[in-house]
Order: C-alpha cells, then structure tokens, then sequence
C-alpha cells in the first residue's frame, strides 16, 4: 500500500520504520495536512494523520479527489477528522484505540507532584542560588480524595498509582468497571464537591466538550487541583482563568489546550504575538503547562507505530468485517457515548 504520513516528527521515523519493515511505501513529511499540502497523497492509497491536522470535510473532499482510500490516525481520539464526510466519499478511517496507558497515567502524576512541591520554582531559584523554601509548602497526598473524571484504561491505570499512595479515589463513569477495586463509585456532583485532585480521563465529542465549566468549577473545592492529559476542550478554558484569578483553582496541570491546534508540537518562541489566553494560563505561578507529550514515551511510540502499520496490513490484505476492513474502535481513555454523558452533564 502506498502512503503518506503528515505531521511526521524525527523522532517517530524510528518506530514506523520497525513496524513496517518495507512492507508499506510510506512517505514521511513534516508537514501538517491541509487545503495545500493534501496535494502529496497524490496517487497513494492512505493518510496517515495526527491530532492536529486538519481533517475536516473540505480536506477530505481534496483527498478523495486524489483517489484516497483510507485515513489512519496516529492517534486514539478521532475529534479532528470530520467522520461524516469519511463517510460520504467512502473513505475508511482506524485509530490507535489502545496505547501504554501507563504512559498518560505516569504524566498526569507528573503534572501532579511538581505542581504540589513546586519543582519549577524550587529549580528555577537553586540555578540562581537562592535556596529559600519559604514559598515551596506542598501536602501530602497520603488521604488526600483524588476524584478521577472517565474510567478507561488510563483511568484506571492514574487510579492505581493514587491507591498505592494512600489516597481515597473516587470516581464517575456511567459505565463503572465492574471489575475495579478501590474506586467508590460516585454521580459528578459528588466528585466534584468531594474530591481534593480531579483529573480528566475522557474523550472529547460533543457531550464531554467544557464538561469542566463555570457550574462545574463552582462546585468544587476552594484551591482544588485539575489535570488534563486528555483533550484540550474537556475544560472551558475561559473559565478556568478566571476560577485561578479567584483562587478556585489551587493547581492547574495540562499537557493539552483547547486552542493547541496550529501552536502545540512546533517551536513559537519567535511568534510576535503570542496566545493570549495561553499566556494568561501561564501567567499564573501556579499552572504547569507541558506540549501534549502524554503519549510520549518508547513503549507508547512503538506500540503507536505498530498498530498504524497494523491498520494499513488489514486493509492492504481485505481481512474485512462488515463493509469495512478496520473502523474507529472506542478509545483507551473512556468509551462514554454522548447518550451516557448528556445527562450528566454540567451546564
């Protein structure tokens, strides 16, 4: 099969090429997709994608008209493919459903413990010798009620980490694991109230997009910590500035933003202007803000790569089900339908 691989960072050549073993003509660009670089699928078969590409309908419109056939993502969530418009010209689309959880699980405690004992500060001031810790006071975590928003695979995976530190988890799902200990099972309202750290485990669709908003910031505890290793759009973002202003919000880690697409995984420091709204996020000393690198571990990378080159294996030998080879199948993170979350969602 012949393909082209947009958004292709150096450091993933590595892991196709080993996936692939020569099995694919894949072409590998640096590029992004879009109106004007669709014109380098050109006579190949598929397309393979990330997050932020543009994959809406006027793109795939392009593609079909080059003759493609299928779009593989590079990724689990599927938000920035128009899945209507696949349809209408007929062209298939996978994902990458299941991927190291352990990796997002590991960074979102990251973003937890640097957050809580200040290891940005406290390393920015010992390069300059100032080794005061008058403004570094973290908490235990030990008894803290860490409340976890989605219980798939990460979830669950964030949720044994905060069970081995002592912590009282909490968690809502409409689709609660049968099978998980040491998670009481709770509505929204209660998690919010209840917990002392809320982190994110769901995909985004139009029922989980600013699930975190004004109502549901009000209700949660003053100086409460929110991580996001998810989606961007999970959180109004507008709202969460204004509830760090007003000191709802004690702790802020996101590895994604709402507006990443077109600023994160490329280098803006020369930028004249920069994001304003990111801006103010960071303006905040007590918000940690890291690149959308979840995903970005050896293990996580290479299992990516196989299950790519897998997608492209299926439809190259018809190893079909139904009317198509391989489909979006319910990501790692959550399988909530926007029939489950609408009507607990907080508006």
């Amino acid at each position: 099969m012949k393909a082209v691989a947009y958004s292709i960072k150096p450091f993933e050549k590595e892991f196709l090429a080993k996936a692939n073993q020569k099995k694919h003509d894949i072409t590998l660009i640096s590029n992004s997709l879009s109106l004007e670089t669709a014109i380098y699928a050109e006579g190949k078969d598929a397309v393979i994608v990330f997050t932020n590409d543009d994959v809406s309908t006027p793109v795939i419109e392009r593609l079909a008209g080059f003759g493609i056939k299928y779009i593989a993502t590079r990724s689990c969530g599927t938000d920035h493919i128009n899945i209507e418009a696949a349809d209408k010209f007929n062209i298939k689309l996978a994902n990458v459903p299941f991927y190291s959880p352990q990796a997002v699980a590991e960074l979102t405690l990251a973003l937890a413990f640097a957050l809580n004992r200040h290891i940005v500060k406290a390393e920015e001031q010992s390069k300059h010798f100032d080794f005061r810790n008058d403004e570094l006071i973290g908490f235990n975590f030990y008894g803290k009620t860490v409340g976890l928003i989605g219980l798939g695979k990460s979830g669950l995976a964030v949720a044994s980490i905060f069970n081995g530190m002592g912590c009282v988890v909490i968690g809502y799902d409409p689709d609660f694991p049968e099978t998980t200990n040491n998670i009481r099972q709770v509505d929204l309202d209660t998690l919010l109230s209840s917990a002392d750290i809320i982190s994110l485990h769901l995909p985004l669709n139009t029922s989980t997009k600013h699930i975190i908003n004004k109502k549901a910031l009000d209700k949660m505890k003053n100086g409460v910590m929110l991580i996001n290793t998810e989606r961007g759009a999970l959180i109004n973002t507008k709202d969460a500035v204004i509830a760090l202003d007003n000191g709802k919000i004690g702790y802020l880690g996101i590895d994604v933003y709402e507006y990443e697409k077109g600023l994160f995984f490329e280098d803006h420091k020369s930028d004249p202007e920069k994001d304003p709204i990111l801006s103010r996020l960071m303006d905040h000393p007590n918000v940690l803000v890291t690149p959308h690198q979840a995903y970005l571990t050896r293990e996580a990378l290479q299992e990516i790569a196989n299950q790519t080159i897998k997608n492209l294996d299926q439809w190259q030998n018809n190893t079909c089900i139904g009317n198509a080879c391989i489909g979006i199948k319910n990501c790692q993170d959550n399988e909530l339908t926007p029939t489950q979350l609408q009507k607990n969602h907080v508006n």
